[in-house]
């Protein structure tokens, strides 16, 4: 009322008509705000009689709670099969210039709806995916004025919820904390990487869930009682990535299930800007005078001059299973972004096989320079070329193709549209094009996103000129003015560049990225991506373990596919180790490195570790004549339907994969020998296949034989049952064809 009697007695003044326009607008906006403010609190006091404001999966299985407690924080739980799950957990934001994004908060409305569709991806893993959810939009606001949404959605196999705030009379909103918490209930095992603001290439460790300090996502775990979980975000397009850390909470929330919380209580930690203090930045949204986007849930809001600044943030999820494989074959993540934004034919993005100039380089025996060593030559190039078109491979890649590569000083000042002398991009596009092979172009960046964005629009628009329709692209190095590899300054910058490939038609192949969280269904073009220790590990350090090969898709690859760069044949580096070309560039190469798995591994991991665009990664001249490549030639990317059979994290996994007519399967183990029984019920009955089974020899074991192998082939059918025995670090790889 304070306020009404200072803006009359202002009027007491000689005025305009057009100021006492003005002032009376005001004065009914702040008589429109004490409205929300008595109705607010009216709902309020009417809301203690009313249910609780909670939502199931359609199943009935996951139950989710949200309460607000009696000074106006928000906060949920979640009940699984009727036990508690994620015990009270707190929500909301720390924000800069007084703004209270976190308490006295009221409800105004809760609104239940439901959703049971089917939709369709241009390429995926499945092709067809249903998006069945229960959705709870809760609406709040606070006595500053300060609108909220929280918006949560429930599937049978998990459930995620994201902020949706409204804020008036601002210019900007700086975030400097997040205070969404995740209180798991019990203890257990769990599976995840140290929390990384630069990069996800570390290795996997197995602790028990009260034992981890900070994670990266997706941080996946499984409770004492048998429940398999995984939190993770969904599209990731406006803010920073998303970290956890243990936390003994902020408040506590008092209920009768949180006595021992503190234990396993863990909160978002959000990548920073360089001051360390700045997580995000949001500025004005003009939109003056006209309907504000949540009129439709029935608020009351009125028409003034007033600024509104609106942002939404990721979907935070929690993926949940009774089985491991369950989290593999959830669509959530996908689901949770928004349908795909580009428009007519988008038949220029499909999946692909490829080789390319890469391992050579990562092994020492050629160069990304220019030099007598130099890989992307234009000779090379034909010879690359030459082998994928003779073996049934779509495309090659050349890394250290343009000039930029000799100044590696932290600036690094690459030229995305001048090739090297010795690379004569012309002649190379134009054999290609007659050989009908895709060429992929590389754009290494090494952090210095500046020098990349004032050549972004030049770069892609030469790149379609030149025939090439896929760029693989590259961060390997500190991010320029001091921003961290993940933070909102960094997802910007990915964004703006899915965006700029898209108006080009060009698909993405990004390195160093931020993890995916789901774009792909928004942006096809996006095709994959590293964000996990990949290949090259191999090529000059200790190497990846047995373990990762089977701990990677119930963890990074929940996020979405991955370019791991599958199939090293020379396992041991027996053909380049004492080359007169091999030169050491890398501090952590001893001497000693090698790919830490069997042969039959390497391939079954090309249908483990999805991604449509899927390398056989090793020397061409490695596969040359050798009987296990003919997987490769056989094995088709563009599956339209995929499920994991079997698995427990860091111990085993078998996947199929159908593509058109023919099946794929990959099993794969960890540093132990192992049976696997493999039902085939997922074949079409009354029908006879054949099967070509590569498979680990008698005597192999990834540390002592690692070449060993044997091919053989077996009518099968619906019926059987496929015994598959994989040696220790081994696998198998098995091609499954409609019997003629």
């Amino acid at each position: 009322m304070k306020k009404i009697i200072d803006i009359i007695k202002s009027q007491s003044r000689k005025v305009t008509e057009s100021q006492l326009l003005i002032i009376n607008r005001k004065l009914l906006t702040v008589i429109c705000q004490l409205l929300i403010v008595n109705c607010s609190l009216l709902i309020f006091l009417f809301s203690c009689s009313s249910p609780k404001n909670e939502v199931t999966s359609p199943d009935g299985k996951i139950h989710l709670s949200f309460n607000i407690d009696d000074e106006g924080f928000m906060y949920y739980d979640v009940k699984v099969n009727d036990s508690v799950f994620i015990d009270s957990s707190l929500l909301g934001f720390e924000a800069k210039n007084g703004l209270n994004l976190k308490n006295s908060f009221v409800i105004t409305k809760t609104e239940l709806t439901s959703e049971d569709e089917t939709w369709t991806q241009i390429w995926g893993e499945n092709k067809t995916i249903r998006n069945n959810y229960n959705e709870m939009a809760v609406h709040l606001e606070n006595e500053d004025s300060i609108f909220l949404t929280m918006r949560f959605r429930v599937f049978d196999d998990g459930l995620g919820f994201r902020y949706e705030y409204r804020i008036t009379d601002v210019d900007e909103v700086i975030i400097t904390d997040e205070l969404t918490s995740f209180n798991i209930k019990e203890n257990g095992t769990s599976w995840s990487i140290p929390a990384d603001f630069d990069s996800y290439e570390h290795l996997y460790r197995t602790l028990p869930i009260n034992e981890i300090e900070d994670a990266n996502t997706p941080f996946t775990f499984k409770t004492e009682s048998g429940i398999y979980a995984s939190i993770h975000e969904a599209a990731l397009i406006d803010f920073p990535e998303m970290t956890l850390k243990k936390s003994e909470n902020l408040k506590t929330i008092e209920t009768e299930n949180n006595s021992d919380s503190k234990l396993l209580s863990f909160k978002s930690n959000l990548a920073p800007y360089p001051d360390r203090k700045t997580k995000a930045i949001f500025k004005i949204e003009n939109l003056k005078n006209s309907e504000p986007e949540n009129s439709k849930n029935s608020q009351i809001f009125c028409f003034s001059d007033s600024q509104i600044l609106n942002f939404k943030t990721p979907w935070r999820t929690i993926q949940i299973s009774d089985k491991a494989v369950g989290l593999i074959n959830s669509n959530l993540i996908l689901n949770l972004n928004e349908p795909c934004a580009l428009k007519g034919d988008l038949s220029w993005i499909r999946p692909m096989k490829y080789v390319g100039v890469w391992w050579s380089m990562h092994l020492g025996v050629e160069s990304w320079v220019i030099n007598d060593r130099h890989g992307a030559t234009t000779e090379n190039a034909k010879r690359h070329i030459d082998f994928a078109a003779n073996n049934n491979i779509d495309a090659v890649l050349f890394e250290g193709w343009n000039e930029g590569w000799d100044s590696w000083s932290g600036r690094q000042s690459f030229d995305f549209t001048k090739a090297y002398a010795d690379f004569d991009i012309d002649e190379i596009m134009r054999y290609a094009k007659e050989k009908n092979i895709e060429v992929i172009g590389h754009h290494e960046t090494g952090g210095n996103i500046i020098n990349y964005e004032k050549q972004l629009e030049e770069a892609y628009r030469w790149t379609k000129e030149k025939g090439i329709n896929y760029v693989k692209t590259g961060y390997a190095g500190g991010i320029s003015d001091f921003h961290n590899h993940h933070g909102q300054h960094n997802v910007r910058h990915y964004h703006k560049v899915v965006e700029t490939a898209a108006d080009n038609h060009i698909s993405l192949n990004v390195h160093e990225p931020i993890k995916p969280t789901g774009l792909r269904r928004t942006y096809p073009n996006l095709m994959t991506g590293e964000g996990a220790r990949g290949m090259e590990w191999n090529a000059w350090s200790e190497g990846n373990p047995p373990e990762h090969h089977v701990t990677l898709p119930f963890t990074r690859l929940l996020a979405g596919p991955m370019d791991y760069t599958p199939g090293i044949f020379d396992i041991l580096f027996e053909n380049t180790r004492n080359s007169p070309q091999r030169k050491k560039w890398n501090d952590n190469d001893k001497g000693n490195s090698r790919v830490n798995t069997t042969l039959a591994k390497q391939l079954a991991n090309w249908v483990i570790l999805y991604s449509p665009l899927q390398m056989a990664s090793d020397m061409i001249e490695h596969y040359e004549g050798h009987p296990m490549f003919q997987f490769f030639r056989d094995f088709n990317p563009d599956c339209d339907w995929s499920e994991a059979l079997q698995g427990e994290p860091g111990e085993y996994i078998v996947v199929v994969r159908r593509a058109g007519e023919d099946f794929f399967l990959g099993a794969a183990t960890n540093g132990s020998a192992r049976e696997a029984a493999v039902p085939l019920t997922f074949l079409p009955k009354n029908q006879d296949f054949v099967a070509t089974i590569y498979s680990d020899g008698d005597d192999a074991h990834w540390k002592t034989n690692p070449t060993s192998y044997k091919i053989e082939k077996k009518i099968i059918s619906h019926n059987d049952t496929l015994f598959i025995n994989m040696a220790a670090g081994g696998g198998c790889a098995v091609t499954l064809s409609p019997r003629n």
